[in-house]
């Protein structure tokens, strides 16, 4: 098969669009109760990255969806397809409930060198408000479990202003968090967005906002307690250990050059933005007939 395009981007990143259930915050290219397709979806994703040309990859980051429903050797074969070495940094976003041993062996086998791990609350009356299936017991089983394989770069996610949510509660789950040790911890505030479950129950008037007040108490408190930790706090909702700053999210944010392959996923060529096409049939059809599947593009 001849090579379609040269890139000169040493980033790349993959979304892998199937979830176990969707959140009902979220508004990213993602379906539930779709795996019967991963077959095919993978075999098309194949032939997308097989038709780029580049020598070496810094940085893999897989996103979704959740990458942690493929199996350890559907990861490992799609590095395969990508130019790396020991010096990438290779990240898998993961969520608990996906999560075991076996796999996170293979995960670590096939050269993942990074987790990043959506708990998101430690409290489980707002784990069952956000639609997530694992509790937070099992979410500290899967990280100790990923420090017993291996795995030395760990990142959590936790969000904040959530519906009730009070000042005092986000207190107290940034110290869960903090006793984990993570090496980098990403703190997001709920963003409401059109067309999900939570924006419906907004409109309705289920939920309410936090008052903006609030959110930046809530925010300026998180920032004080990880740089109290010793955390560097770097874009908006990124917190590292030293020497654990996420390269991936450095090229976004210093705007460098960046491959995005897989369903609905987002890519930066220098002259050319583009966002793939975010209905399966369609991402099928255009890589079976060897074609860039429909793109939004700004030159």
């Amino acid at each position: 098969m001849s090579t379609l395009c040269k890139v000169d981007a040493d980033a790349v990143y993959i979304h892998i669009p199937f979830c176990l259930q969707k959140c009902e915050y979220c508004d990213f290219t993602s379906f539930s109760g779709k795996s019967e397709w991963k077959k095919r979806y993978l075999e098309a994703l194949r032939t997308e990255i097989l038709l780029y040309e580049h020598s070496y990859y810094d940085t893999i980051y897989f996103g979704g969806g959740t990458p942690s429903l493929l199996e350890g050797e559907e990861i490992s074969e799609i590095l395969k397809l990508l130019p790396h070495d020991e010096r990438s940094e290779i990240t898998l976003e993961c969520n608990p409930k996906t999560l075991n041993s076996k796999k996170l062996r293979e995960y670590y086998q096939a050269g993942v060198n990074r987790l990043s791990i959506g708990i998101q609350s430690m409290k489980e009356k707002y784990l069952n408000l956000l639609g997530r299936l694992h509790t937070a017991e099992e979410a500290k089983e899967v990280f100790w479990k990923a420090r017993e394989l291996g795995f030395q770069n760990i990142s959590v996610d936790m969000m904040f202003s959530l519906p009730t949510q009070t000042l005092k509660e986000v207190k107290e789950d940034v110290e869960e968090f903090l006793s984990l040790g993570a090496e980098h911890i990403s703190i997001y505030s709920l963003i409401w967005e059109e067309n999900t479950p939570f924006f419906t129950k907004l409109e309705k008037g289920i939920y309410h906002k936090t008052e903006n007040d609030l959110e930046a108490e809530m925010y300026q408190s998180i920032i004080e307690r990880m740089k109290q930790k010793g955390y560097e706090h770097y874009e908006i909702s990124n917190f590292a250990k030293k020497g654990y700053i996420s390269r991936h999210n450095q090229k976004y944010w210093k705007n460098q050059k960046y491959l995005g392959l897989g369903l609905g996923a987002s890519g930066y060529l220098g002259k050319l933005r583009y966002t793939n096409c975010s209905d399966f049939e369609t991402y099928f059809f255009s890589w079976r007939t060897i074609d860039f599947p429909e793109r939004k593009r700004k030159c």
